[in-house]
């Protein structure tokens, strides 16, 4: 997009230069790319989007295989709403329980079942070989350690730290 000439400008946004504009859409065809591959592999071998298999993965890393629904949301960066629909599909799946809080009557946990397990550790081979093959092959180790300080300077200044903050997934 081109910058709008303006007598007063002190109220034009700067303007994305022709190479950051460049950086910026082969980031975004990248991102998208990765992200309907991984879903393919994932919807191939397990009959599951992406999301969901990050849910399993979140609570396979859990004490007890288990987290509180919201903090589950906020992990997965996803609003309790989408949470609550993609917890019920793997219920229905058999792969996750939800459990009551006892100390919080209106919380809930959600629980990584043994199947469920099984469905994880069956899928991640494939899974890891699909991130393998589309990110990590294509790099060679300095890349990849630059891709990492990179994606964590841009989470780290995108992640609020005051409370009370309005994320999707903390509504």
């Amino acid at each position: 997009m081109e910058p709008k000439s303006s007598a007063d400008s002190s109220t034009e946004p700067e303007w994305l230069t022709e190479d950051e504009q460049h950086i910026w859409r082969a980031y975004l065809h990248a991102t998208t790319l990765l992200e309907d591959h991984l879903d393919r592999q994932l919807q191939r071998d397990a009959k599951m989007p992406h999301v969901y298999f990050g849910l399993l993965v979140k609570l396979s890393e859990s004490p007890r295989r288990r987290l509180r629904m919201t903090e589950l949301a906020r992990d997965a960066k996803i609003t309790r709403s989408r949470l609550s629909h993609a917890i019920a599909r793997l219920e229905a799946n058999g792969w996750v329980r939800r459990e009551d809080c006892p100390s919080d009557k209106r919380g809930q946990f959600a629980v990584l079942t043994e199947e469920g397990l099984g469905v994880l550790e069956r899928t991640a081979p494939g899974h890891v070989k699909a991130v393998r093959h589309a990110l990590f092959d294509r790099l060679d180790a300095e890349q990849q350690k630059s891709l990492g300080e990179i994606m964590r300077i841009v989470a780290e200044g995108l992640q609020p730290k005051e409370a009370g903050a309005d994320l999707p997934w903390l509504r």
